[in-house]
């Protein structure tokens, strides 16, 4: 599974995650970034290989290289990646990791009751099915 692109792996049925991944997508122009859901068969290979749970999908999950980065972590060096204006928030990554995950994880928990859920995972549309893995 060789890939030179940062990739972000995201709970393919919660709405608020989906609408994230169409957040970026939005922003990212030269298509710097790959998806794939948590629960899908590259996915959980990933989850794997970076000997995280393979069942727990309250976490959002970016890979870059060899190095991965979870929840609060995650969130704040896609934005960086982003660049433009995004990057600036990459500066909340000076308030201590134990703060940031306490409120990503409150989100997390919550997320379904909050923004709703999906019987299946979001399929890309033609012309984005090549920023998707699998």
């Amino acid at each position: 599974m060789e890939n030179n692109f940062p990739i972000i792996l995201f709970d393919g049925v919660c709405n608020l995650c989906n609408s994230s991944v169409q957040f970026i997508i939005k922003r990212d122009p030269t298509a710097k970034f790959r998806f794939t859901s948590l629960q899908s068969k590259t996915g959980q290979a990933l989850l794997k290989k970076f000997n995280l749970p393979t069942n727990d999908f309250n976490s959002f999950v970016y890979i870059d290289g060899d190095q991965c980065y979870l929840r609060s972590s995650a969130i704040l060096r896609v934005l960086k990646k982003l660049g433009g204006g995004w990057k600036l928030l990459y500066a909340l990554v000076i308030v201590p990791k134990f703060i940031r995950d306490f409120f990503y994880n409150r989100i997390a928990k919550s997320r379904y009751k909050l923004f709703g859920k999906q019987d299946s995972c979001m399929i890309p549309t033609a012309e984005l099915k090549q920023r998707f893995l699998e």
